[in-house]
This record gives structure tokens, sequence and C-alpha cells, in this order.
């Protein structure tokens, strides 16, 4: 049998192969001869009640000049795929929430969605860590600056971002009599119309945020630590930090372990944790990254892992 795998993305005019995730899982699909289907967003609808998307057959090269080829174009019925893997990036808004409804209707047509629509819309990343209190450092989330202050005045150094970034944008990092608190705190909130996330400084971010790969509950013991550049208080990657292969620590293995059976309970297949020190920071359950940087330094194919745990879920409905 040969799979039919869709992928929603970015448009892929604009990945990075080199570190991108999505161009990793593709490559390896490509290599078991899947038929990889590429859509946008705006190529997904429904109409009587069906599923639709104006797909295009792709075939990948790692060509840094060009590195896909667009073979076909075709309307297809998106529960004719074996699966679809929903890679689109954040911000989660409106047009991200109405596509996991369009996806839905697929997954219950028996299609695997990676990952599971209703989870994409009930588990924003930023706030899916406070599930697990016993693990993340203090955390404030809220609209008003009142609070902020209150709560920068009792753990004295903190960390603000937005609910709906990615890659390091907007965040900041605050000190008690910082005298830019107010227009930082004004423009993260939009003055008190956006939410944010406000929590305590760890101090450990300079040895690294560690991303650590969860598939289908099961943590890789491999992962990468982002080092902050000099006077830079992020270690995203995007944001210039720097990337260093670890052993995942027993502490931090633990944390995962416990996160990924709640993960793979609510039928999240892939997932990226970060961990700062010994605290759960974020659970990115969209687009997660990071595969391809660590299968850069070590003989391991995560992809190839994520791939063999799809095709046997694919035979349990055969």
């Amino acid at each position: 049998m040969k799979i039919k795998l869709g992928v929603v993305m970015d448009p892929i005019q604009s990945i990075n192969i080199k570190k991108d995730t999505t161009f990793s899982i593709l490559l390896e699909a490509q290599y078991r001869n899947y038929s990889i289907y590429y859509m946008e967003l705006k190529d997904l609808y429904i109409y009587l009640n069906k599923a639709y998307a104006d797909a295009k057959i792709i075939e990948l090269t790692k060509n840094k000049k060009k590195w896909y080829k667009i073979y076909k174009k075709e309307t297809i019925l998106l529960y004719d795929l074996h699966i679809i893997l929903m890679r689109k990036d954040p911000p989660v808004n409106m047009e991200f929430i109405y596509s996991t409804y369009i996806l839905e209707k697929a997954e219950k047509s028996g299609v695997i969605i990676v990952n599971k629509p209703s989870s994409l819309r009930n588990f924003n990343e930023k706030i899916f860590s406070t599930k697990f209190p016993q693990f993340t450092p203090n955390t404030l989330i809220t609209r008003k600056k009142k609070k902020i202050k209150k709560f920068i005045k009792k753990n004295k150094e903190i960390i603000v971002k937005p609910l709906n970034g990615m890659g390091g944008n907007s965040i900041f990092r605050i000190k008690r009599r910082d005298k830019n608190f107010s227009v930082i705190i004004e423009t993260i909130t939009k003055n008190e119309l956006k939410y944010c996330v406000a929590q305590k400084y760890i101090k450990e971010i300079l040895k690294g945020d560690k991303r650590i790969i969860i598939i289908n509950g099961i943590p890789i013991k491999w992962c990468i630590s982002r080092i902050p550049k000099l006077y830079e208080n992020r270690g995203n990657l995007a944001a210039g930090g720097k990337a260093k292969p670890e052993i995942v620590s027993t502490q931090n293995m633990s944390i995962a372990k416990i996160v990924g059976n709640f993960l793979a309970k609510n039928g999240i297949i892939l997932a990226g944790i970060d961990i700062i020190g010994k605290y759960l920071i974020e659970i990115n359950i969209t687009s997660p990254t990071c595969i391809r940087e660590i299968e850069n330094f070590y003989k391991i194919s995560i992809s190839s892992i994520l791939l063999n745990v799809l095709e046997k879920k694919i035979l349990k409905k055969i």
C-alpha cells in the first residue's frame, strides 16, 4: 500500500531546509515512497459537508536553491489521505482554528492528524505547562498591569511574553525597578487588551533552554540545549541561540515522561517541551522544531521514529 501523506504548512518556498523540521519529516516520507500532498491553510475547504483541499503533489530534494518540485495540482477529499501533518506555524489565530474544524472532518473519517485538531484548539502552548504546576516556575497569566507589578515585586525579576508568539519574539526580561516596565507591559498587553504570561526569571537559562522531543508519549533521549548569545536573554535558535547537543538528564526525563503520558492520551503525537534548569516552561504542539538539529548531531532519525509510529497506527485501521 502506498501511503498518502498530506502536510499543511507555511509557504514551502519560504522555509530554511537546513533547519526545518517539516522538511526533515517529508524527506523521510519521500524515502519511504509516500505520495506527498502539500497544502496551505487557504487550500482547505468544506463543500456539501465534506472536507477538501486544493493540493499539490510535490517531490523534494536537498538542493539549497530549489528544494521542491510540483508535479501535479489536484483537488482532493481529505479523507482519501492516510496522514495529515498540521505544521502551520503560530500564531494560532481564528484562521488557524477554523482550519482545525476542517481537519477534524477528515479525522472523523479515519485520517490520522498530527496533532489532533481538538487538542490544537484546547491547549495553548504558553498556558499548557500550567497543567503541571509541580514542574513550572511562578507563573501569572493576565492582561492587567497592576497584577504584573505585584508579581514582579514578589519575584524581583521576571520574563514576560505574549501568549501567541514563537521563536523568541517579544520576550522581555524585567527587573523590579526597571524604568521600562510600564511601556513593556503596555506593549505586550496592547494596553490591557491582550493576555500575556509572566514567569519568574530562571538564571539557569544561561546554561541553556532544553528542547526535548516527545513522540507518541515517549521522550527522545537526545535533546538540544539552546544557549543564549552574550547579552541576550533568549535561547531560541531563531533569536541567535547556539545549539548544543545533550543527553536528557534523569530529572528532565522524569518530567518529559509525565508530560508525554498526558500528551499521548490527548492525541498529541509530536511535541517539543522546553525546560530551563528543573522547570517546565512551554509545551509546543503546533509545529515543534529542533528535530533536524538533533539529527545533525546524532546518528538518529527522529523523523523515522515518527513515521514508524504513524505506520503502525495506519495498520491498526486496516
